[in-house]
This record gives C-alpha cells, structure tokens and sequence, in this order.
C-alpha cells in the first residue's frame, strides 16, 4: 500500500532533487522511495563487512559502564 508523504526542503535541494530525477529517468519519490529502502538494511549486516580483528572487537564494551575518567585512571595505572 503506498501512502503520501510530504517533504519540506531548501529551494535548492529540490531543484537538485528533480534535476537528478530527469538525468536518471527516475520520479523524485522513486529516489526518495530507493533512498529509504537503503535504511531498512540492519546495522548487523554491516558487521559482517568489517575486517575480522574489528568484528571481534565489536560489542565488546556493549552494556559497560566507561567513560573518559575510567580511560584516564587506566593510562596513569599503565604508564604511572
């Protein structure tokens, strides 16, 4: 089911918007409409993309509680 959706833009954005539309041969509500659907990919799809020592590392802080003092306290402890 499609429904409408109002969009408020600059002036400039919506000439952008349309001026690509006819170079493609797209409406500007089918780029809109390509555009959301890049959003809908999960964000764990793109774990899978990252080099292997980085997605081990993923998540690994995940629910912890750190902040910047808790990082100071830990460089002072290793380098005095």
């Amino acid at each position: 089911m499609q429904s409408k959706l109002t969009l408020r833009l600059e002036e400039r954005l919506i000439r952008q918007a349309k001026a690509f539309s006819r170079r493609t041969g797209k409406s500007v509500s089918q780029l809109v409409a390509d555009y959301f659907a890049v959003l809908e990919i999960p964000v764990e799809d793109d774990v899978e993309k990252l080099p292997p020592i980085t997605r081990e590392l993923h998540g690994l802080l995940a629910g912890a509680n750190v902040d910047e003092e808790d990082y100071r306290r830990h460089l002072i402890e290793k380098y005095g």
